[in-house]
């Protein structure tokens, strides 16, 4: 492989690992903070014990998310100096922004909320856990702008034969960065509320610490059933949004090879990319396809074939992480729907408890399913329509990458190891293991 495909490789495993860890932290933060001020508002000390006990989930994994993501802004100098030096005008400010403002918020607002317990009142300790949750979701707003920009450049013009920005308010306000904000925001709170019911059913079906767990399980129920709702309106607009600035990228993701009226979506399908077309189409479904793009049952979709090949994403990875984020999509929804109804029988809801304790990989899942169909989709471009990622990367050897990416690898691997064991340790111990030091 040459030293493009080898950074691209180093560059999803980084950060597609490190995407592990920061949907929990954007969640869970607000959460936390939920049941603080519930505590402080109520006094009821079952709410003092939740916030100890979802609080430390909180911070082993915060603590793991920010090792990972360190080494990310790194290899923008070390394995994409390219891309740096053409567009660093616009996303460095968008990084520094990131780090100096909402980072260092959240980063500091934690050092004070782990060892404040015993030295500020209860409503000011309340105060920074939302602190905490706002940097958290900020650091994130910041991150989401600046790919969002990758993904639909504006607000710039091109001069000594690189970009620079020129309205940093278009930048910032692209419809484009605010539906990937909501989107990702709503898909993090989705995720936190199926981890607590997922260890809520846990200690459920062992019949342990129930008051705790009951209500624990009935505030992530809400969260899951309120972020996949609003994760799937949002992701309405999205594709519609997709249609307008990335027309290929659609096609890809319903492998749609001519450009057709009425266009359908196809139960199952095998794309054929090689030949430009599917080699199996069954069961199709006339004008889902038309209307996810344009809000149309008849309204024309162009194909894959009326793009040159060279611009095409490639069409069946994309197409698989399409239709498997919507299967879990629907499947968040209707589990948590049923689940609304059995709120308040969840003792003798075994099933229900079950499929809540196995479905807790299945946000991760679809998360990252969610970020191959947008950043595969996006290919052959790192920035849409402006810059290949053949010209980003940096001119050094592949053996420097290959040695750095199977470094990555294997530090990554006992860190995640690491941080989910201490995760699943505490989870199982129960709210006896949240009591402070």
């Amino acid at each position: 492989m040459d030293v493009v495909m080898l950074s691209r490789l180093q560059f999803y495993a980084t950060s597609a690992f490190h995407f592990l860890f920061v949907p929990l932290t954007l969640g869970l933060s607000w959460i936390v903070a939920y049941m603080e001020t519930r505590y402080v508002r109520t006094g009821d000390e079952t709410y003092l014990a939740m916030t100890k006990f979802w609080g430390k989930i909180f911070l082993i994994n915060f603590a793991v998310g920010v090792v990972t993501g360190i080494t990310l802004e790194f290899q923008f100098g070390t394995n994409w100096s390219g891309y740096s030096a053409y567009v660093g005008d616009i996303f460095g400010s968008l990084l520094a922004i990131e780090a100096t403002a909402a980072f260092f918020l959240e980063s500091t607002f934690i050092g004070v909320w782990i060892f404040g317990w015993q030295k500020l009142s209860k409503k000011a300790h309340a105060s920074v856990a939302w602190l905490i949750a706002i940097g958290s979701n900020l650091s994130a707003v910041w991150i989401l702008i600046a790919n969002s920009w990758m993904q639909h450049p504006v607000g710039y013009t091109i001069r000594n034969g690189r970009a620079e920005l020129t309205d940093f308010f278009a930048v910032i306000t692209q419809k484009f960065a605010m539906l990937q904000i909501i989107h990702v925001l709503s898909s993090a709170i989705l995720l936190a509320g199926f981890l607590i019911m997922g260890i809520s059913a846990y200690h459920l079906l062992k019949k342990q610490h129930i008051d705790f767990f009951s209500r624990s399980f009935r505030i992530g129920l809400v969260c899951g059933l309120v972020g996949s709702l609003v994760v799937a309106v949002e992701g309405d607009f999205h594709a519609k949004d997709v249609t307008e600035k990335q027309p290929v990228k659609l096609a890809a993701m319903e492998s749609l090879w001519e450009t057709t009226r009425q266009a359908p979506i196809y139960l199952l399908a095998v794309p054929d990319e090689e030949n430009g077309r599917n080699a199996v189409e069954l069961l199709p479904i006339p004008g889902v396809l038309s209307f996810l793009g344009y809000g149309d049952f008849n309204a024309e979709v162009k194909g894959l074939n009326d793009f040159p090949r060279d611009e095409r994403p490639p069409v069946l990875p994309v197409f698989l992480a399409f239709r498997g984020m919507v299967a879990l999509g629907t499947y968040f929804i209707l589990i948590t729907l049923y689940g609304m109804l059995r709120r308040n029988k969840l003792l003798e809801s075994p099933l229900l408890l079950k499929a809540m304790l196995f479905s807790i990989p299945l946000p991760y899942l679809a998360i990252q399913l969610g970020w191959i169909v947008t950043e595969l989709g996006r290919q052959p471009w790192i920035v849409w329509g402006m810059m290949r990622t053949s010209d980003a990367a940096s001119p050094i050897a592949a053996s420097q990458v290959i040695t750095t990416l199977v470094g990555f690898t294997l530090v990554y691997s006992l860190l995640g190891f690491a941080g989910y064991y201490l995760i699943y340790k505490h989870a199982k111990q129960g709210p006896a293991a949240a009591q402070p030091a």
